[in-house]
């Protein structure tokens, strides 16, 4: 009975899997379905714990990519530090009847992610003998682990060959493979390993693996080892079914280096040898749990279905990119791959924070952590160019040193994100009202931004401590002066350290406020704002002026923030990045003018959308997915815009909005730390 009671438990499992085929998934707001699948035209989407990223392929049963957070070396991509491709440790082979089977040999093959669970599942036929699905996740609860569920039902007497295979990635150095088993009285623990060096040494490396069988110890496979090169090595078994037969199995498996933990090679083993003893259904119990808690802040859409899943898209993605409890930001592309060499920027606090402010506002302490640990090195360079205070740098890694190519002016002169983590720690405070947090965190943050401000503007008179020779949030224009945004942020950072201080019962210096009283915003003669002092109305990477109305609310008066909208929004260049739009969102959607921040909205990331899944690339027409920069922007059209969320010294506040005539009504539950449901009809 108890071993009967076992298998009922363990068919509950997989019965998510084995419903896939019985209900229509494209009606659905959870799931993503491909079953298009063009192998020349092809961005494959990330199943990620904000620690590991497993970037899927066309190819059956394998993944393209393999990304490990918190790790970072030089391996020749602009003389500067990238973020490391780790083992690809969940990759497999699949004999069937001795032929290894690929794109050629199988049919009606889909690809489907599962939001709600975080699981990617793969399902397709090889002719008339096998019928196979492929699931693959990142572990929740277990930041350096992956988990692969195996299913395969014979339509005909057939002899299967499942490989658990590691391969290296080019950029590994001094690869070294190991195969072991450990074997217990009560069960057998085949341990797959592969351990390198970073590019440059820097750093080892290392992944393991483990099969885990339902059948009872001693009925299990025997296991082969095959090591058939230095990049490359494989545990596989052959299995014999009848017709009508289904067999499953799964592999756990772990990734980390020794920027996680001093000895890699060991905590791979370590780690996958918990997971494999945990079996199966406590692993899905425990990863399904963590995210179910995730998705108790979500949003809901109701009278269009497609609108919930493309927002529960780009909110899936920053759960999956980040996570608590850590010191480690988000990249512009996530952990979607090297784009941008997983550097931070101002992508992080301005577009991506947000959402998980009022959301997540435990995450956010994750994402400002790291620049709070990387303080002493921003102080570093601000005296290093002559200033006093901080000065983050534009591209950061752990190291917290300008990452910057050299040849990318961005780097010196991209001021503003010393701004931007000084207005997030404010945020911060405003949603949470930790005042211990601020003490020790967000107030040194502040204080030492304000310095910087305090420091490079040039007195040149009232009304003329300008900043001069920056880049603004339109990077098209470079070394100019009295930058709208800049300054404005500039401002508001200035006058935030004051109310920081004030809250914690310090005097301010009183030099900040008479700074911000006297940095300028420029105008033209009909007043609209001018976005620098040598503007004329060029076409625009992305907003800029427009930041002023939101997030900084610089700029309060709504026939100010018309002008500004009507003068820019044409100016926005179809290349740009998605983000612009989503800023001019808010302010249409917070006018009262729904159906053009409808319009807005929709542009701000439908034509950013790449096959099969959907996933949103920086630019329309891009190849360099998943931008979660603009994910992180559509959420705050989505949520600050038709929602209404607003942060204010008293807390998060709803604005009174409308929602455009094709919805019904949108719900957003789980908003900041008392976990509110916001409502508008």
């Amino acid at each position: 009975m108890m071993l009967l009671a076992k298998r009922l438990a363990l068919l509950f499992l997989f019965l998510p899997g084995l419903l896939l085929a019985q209900e229509d998934l494209k009606n659905s707001p959870w799931h993503i379905v491909a079953d298009d699948i063009n192998p020349s035209n092809y961005f494959g989407i990330t199943t990620a714990n904000g620690m590991i990223g497993l970037v899927s392929s066309p190819e059956p049963m394998k993944v393209k990519d393999v990304v490990l957070n918190g790790a970072y070396d030089n391996y020749l991509r602009g003389r500067v530090s990238n973020i490391l491709k780790g083992f690809n440790f969940v990759n497999m082979n699949l004999d069937v009847d001795g032929r290894r089977i690929g794109r050629r040999d199988i049919s009606n093959y889909r690809q489907t992610l599962d939001m709600q669970q975080a699981q990617l599942q793969t399902t397709f036929d090889v002719g008339d003998k096998l019928s196979v699905s492929h699931s693959v996740m990142a572990l929740r609860h277990l930041p350096y682990c992956a988990l692969t569920i195996v299913e395969l039902k014979a339509k005909k007497e057939v002899t299967v060959t499942p490989m658990s295979v590691i391969e290296a990635p080019e950029m590994l150095q001094d690869v070294r493979n190991y195969y072991a088993e450990i074997d217990r009285p009560h069960v057998l623990i085949p341990l797959l390993t592969s351990v390198g060096k970073s590019p440059s040494g820097k750093y080892t490396v290392a992944a393991s693996t483990s099969f885990v069988f339902e059948e009872p110890h001693g009925s299990e496979p025997d296991l082969i080892h095959e090591d058939w090169d230095y990049n490359m090595h494989l545990a596989k078994f052959h299995k014999k079914l009848k017709a009508g037969e289904t067999y499953r199995f799964a592999v756990v498996g772990t990734l980390i280096s020794s920027a996680h933990t001093v000895d890699a090679h060991n905590e791979a083993e370590r780690l996958t040898i918990y997971a494999a003893l945990e079996r199966t259904e406590r692993l899905l119990k425990r990863h399904k749990l963590e995210w179910s808690k995730l998705w108790e802040s979500n949003v809901t859409i109701e009278g269009d279905v497609a609108a919930t899943r493309d927002v529960r898209s780009a909110l899936y993605h920053l759960y999956a990119f980040a996570r608590e409890g850590t010191a480690l930001s988000l990249s512009p592309m996530g952990l979607s791959g090297l784009g941008y060499n997983g550097h931070v920027f101002w992508d992080t606090e301005l577009w991506m924070y947000p959402p998980l402010l009022v959301l997540h506002p435990e995450i956010a302490r994750s994402l400002l952590e790291f620049r709070y640990q990387l303080l002493d090195e921003a102080k570093q360079n601000a005296f290093s160019h002559g200033y006093q205070g901080a000065m983050y740098p534009w591209e950061s890694t752990l190291t917290g040193q300008e990452e910057t190519p050299v040849w990318a002016l961005t780097g010196p002169f991209q001021q503003h994100i010393t701004g931007c983590v000084g207005w997030s720690a404010w945020q911060y405070y405003l949603v949470t009202k930790d005042k211990e947090w601020l003490r020790t965190r967000g107030w040194p943050m502040l204080k030492e931004g304000a310095d910087f401000w305090a420091s490079r503007v040039e007195r040149n008179g009232p009304g003329r401590y300008d900043i001069n020779n920056v880049i603004g949030a339109n990077e098209w224009q470079e070394n100019i002066d009295n930058n709208a945004f800049t300054n404005g942020m500039a401002k508001t950072v200035l006058i935030y350290a004051g109310d920081a201080a004030r809250e914690l019962g310090l005097t301010p210096n009183p030099d900040w406020k008479h700074v911000a009283d006297n940095i300028p915003i420029l105008k033209f003669p009909d007043g609209t704002t001018r976005e620098n002092a040598t503007y004329k109305g060029e076409v625009i990477k992305q907003a800029d002026v427009n930041l002023l109305a939101y997030p900084l609310k610089m700029i309060t008066d709504p026939v100010q923030i018309k002008k500004d909208l009507d003068y820019y929004e044409p100016r926005m260049s179809p290349e740009g990045p998605a983000m612009g739009n989503a800023i001019l969102t808010v302010s249409a959607a917070r006018s009262g003018d729904a159906e053009r921040a409808y319009n807005l909205w929709v542009k701000s990331y439908k034509p950013n959308e790449v096959p099969p899944f959907g996933v949103l690339a920086e630019t329309a027409g891009g190849s360099n997915p998943y931008f979660a920069t603009g994910a992180g922007g559509f959420l705050q059209g989505t949520i600050m815009g038709f929602g209404g969320v607003d942060i204010t010294p008293q807390g998060i506040v709803q604005l009174k909005t409308k929602l455009p005539k094709r919805w019904k009504k949108m719900t957003i539950t789980g908003v900041g730390v008392e976990k509110k449901t916001l409502v508008v009809e």
